[in-house]
């Protein structure tokens, strides 16, 4: 666990909070993957694949989710060592795709230097279960839309990275039980009182969505006359101003005005809020997601490692790993929660 001092985390930044503090971190991103982001990202491990090739593979794709119906059931927990858990432990360290920009979750704290976050303190757990100490990790920040085209390529063995399950991810990737609720919300500027959530206020506004998104899905089946789609998205010519790779560069265009608001996770939109008073949520989540910690396609023994790791995070009540980490990265921005999701599996 990070968080052995759930005050420290957050005390540590709250200098930072209002547009500047948003800038400020944004900035020791940007510096600290160009400076030392060597054990998270090797040089040729940081750009990845396409996720989905050749021709009608897409459709392909979409007819199979189709037949999806409980996408939050999982396998059930286990410990038997297959093919994906003794690669782990022959190698001696778990390679883990996370963020590094997501305050709260996966974020590098632009003081210390170090990993921080709701999310990072579950990929320690994983790794204490595993390898026997949590410090045995190679973290690898990846953008929100290489989280799958990561784990198809082989360069990590997990993705706890704020990843919805859904059916249509589940035909690329494996999925553990969840370990988080969520939903879509709006963010925008506090002082703009045009928008009140995801409705006909959106109407003519510019919206940003990060690239692979279940936020830019969202807006594909309802945009409300929102403008949300870079003129060259999905070429070599992608502006990168209203669909972009890391949901982070949302906040950072909404805090210049290159945008009116931004969809998101509320999860996610309210460690922004509580970094920055500046920004507030609008309206009620109009979705309900489940995150979870995903393996490549198939790898059901680390699964179901996972999953067993996960009945331990969520055991004690109030005691438990998953409530300290909670009370610790989440509460300020997230009040009222009492215990995480129960876990779904298959039959």
């Amino acid at each position: 666990m990070t968080a052995k001092n759930p005050g420290t985390g957050r005390g540590r930044l709250r200098r930072l909070r209002g547009w500047g503090g948003v800038t400020a971190m944004a900035a020791a991103c940007a510096v600290t993957a160009s400076l030392t982001l060597l054990p998270l990202s090797h040089q040729g491990d940081d750009v990845f694949g396409p996720q989905v090739t050749g021709p009608g593979a897409a459709h392909a794709l979409q007819a199979r989710a189709d037949t999806c119906t409980d996408p939050e059931a999982s396998v059930r927990p286990g410990e038997v060592d297959g093919d994906a858990v003794r690669k782990i432990k022959e190698r001696g360290k778990l390679i883990a795709g996370v963020d590094q920009n997501s305050f709260q979750w996966g974020f590098r704290n632009p003081e210390s230097g170090d990993l921080e976050g709701f999310d990072i303190d579950l990929v320690r757990a994983i790794a204490k279960d595993i390898l026997g100490d949590g410090g045995k990790v190679v973290f690898r920040a990846i953008p929100t839309n290489q989280r799958i085209a990561a784990l198809e390529n082989d360069k990590v063995d997990v993705v706890v990275r704020t990843m919805t399950i859904n059916c249509a991810r589940l035909q690329q990737v494996s999925f553990s039980t969840a370990y988080f609720q969520a939903g879509q919300q709006v963010l925008a500027a506090k002082e703009d009182h045009s928008i009140t959530g995801f409705n006909s206020t959106l109407a003519g506004k510019r919206v940003c969505t990060a690239e692979g998104s279940t936020a830019y899905e969202a807006l594909e089946k309802e945009s409300f006359g929102s403008v949300f789609k870079d003129e060259h998205d999905g070429t070599a010519a992608d502006e990168d101003r209203l669909t972009v790779p890391n949901q982070l560069d949302c906040l950072v265009r909404l805090q210049l005005g290159e945008v009116d608001a931004v969809v998101t996770d509320n999860a996610l939109a309210a460690g922004q809020a509580a970094q920055d008073p500046a920004v507030e949520l609008k309206g009620d989540p109009f979705t309900t997601e489940y995150y979870g910690v995903a393996t490549k396609k198939g790898a059901n023994d680390l699964v179901a490692r996972v999953n067993k790791v996960l009945v331990d995070y969520r055991a004690g009540g109030a005691d438990s790993l998953w409530m300290k980490s909670y009370r610790a990265w989440l509460e300020d921005g997230l009040p009222g929660i009492e215990a995480p999701p129960a876990p779904k599996y298959r039959d």
